[in-house]
């Protein structure tokens, strides 16, 4: 147990560290633009690049995992808006931002270090598969349905060229295609330009759990949702097994994609989900909380998750 909380505590440390920090000098929320900038255009990329163009190039096209993966995060999706349906009487605005609270997990800032600390550099092509076609998912099913929550006449054209910007511009998506086909033509990059890629990897989780843990100080939990209590049991328990029941039904991923898979979609809401409320502003304020609520309820059950794998007291596959 001791080896766990050795893996899990400096992630939510750095968590409870921003947070601590935010609630102690309150400076205002303007401060983090600059490093969020970094974050998400400096060096969550350069981690992509960096752990995608040394893996082998044969995993990155294994499809049937991809068609699991985003198969359980679309069941957990329809299942969380359906819940959004009934307690918000049809707000289909609203209902699509709980279908992310309940299915969008912190795959960026959270994921990719605790993956490959839990289980290695096997770990790197599941994470970076997992989080290009969870976005492409998500980016795609959000703004349709926002656009149907309107009222008002959808137009498909336009609604469709922004969904192809968002998921071909996000910087993660263009780090990830640079680093394939840097994998396939076996490029190397100069000493100088590794080095400070390196420096931009090691940068990326503390830098982002930090950000993550002064942005949630800086939304006060004012009240608890009562469809809170359904979509982080959807979010923390649910979709992860649900992922693992899947990926054993469609066969043999071994230990380490299917783990990483599990851990993925254990993860709590990511810090996307206010980004999207505050976009449409729809559900900013319940949206704020259940990202603060499903992070420290994920202390226990992402925690209890890693002892689980480490202590190998379950096994990857349920059908064998």
């Amino acid at each position: 147990m001791g080896n766990v909380l050795s893996l899990a505590m400096p992630f939510f440390g750095l968590i409870f560290l921003g947070y601590f920090c935010g609630k102690l000098l309150k400076y205002p929320e303007d401060g983090l633009r600059w490093m969020n900038f970094f974050i998400v255009y400096v060096a969550l990329p350069a981690l992509f690049f960096k752990l995608i163009s040394a893996a082998p190039l044969e995993q990155l096209a294994n499809w049937p995992f991809v068609v699991a993966t985003m198969l359980a995060s679309f069941i957990i999706f329809s299942l969380s808006f359906g819940t959004g349906l009934l307690t918000t009487r049809g707000d289909i605005r609203s209902s699509t931002v709980q279908s992310v609270v309940g299915a969008y997990g912190n795959i960026g800032y959270m994921g990719p270090g605790l993956a490959i600390a839990a289980l290695g550099q096997d770990a790197i092509v599941p994470t970076a598969l997992i989080f290009v076609f969870d976005n492409a998912l998500f980016f795609t099913l959000v703004p349709f349905l926002m656009a149907l929550g309107t009222g008002e006449k959808m137009k498909f054209g336009e609604t469709a060229w922004y969904v192809v910007k968002r998921v071909v511009t996000h910087p993660f998506n263009i780090a990830t295609a640079v680093a394939v086909l840097a994998a396939y033509v076996r490029f190397v990059p100069p000493a100088p330009i590794d080095a400070m890629l390196t420096f931009l990897k090691n940068a990326a989780a503390p830098c982002a759990l930090f950000t993550m843990g002064v942005t949630v100080a800086l939304r006060p939990l004012k009240s608890v949702p009562t469809e809170m209590p359904a979509l982080l049991a959807l979010k923390l328990v649910v979709h992860p097994l649900l992922i693992w029941l899947l990926l054993s039904w469609m066969g043999d991923f071994g230990r380490e994609w299917t783990f990483t898979a599990v851990l993925m979609a254990a993860l709590p809401p990511a810090l996307n989900v206010f980004v999207i409320a505050n976009q449409y502003k729809v559900y900013v304020e319940r949206a704020s909380s259940s990202i603060l609520v499903g992070t420290m309820v994920s202390v226990g059950t992402v925690t209890t998750l890693l002892w689980l794998i480490a202590e190998n007291r379950i096994p990857y596959d349920l059908i064998p």
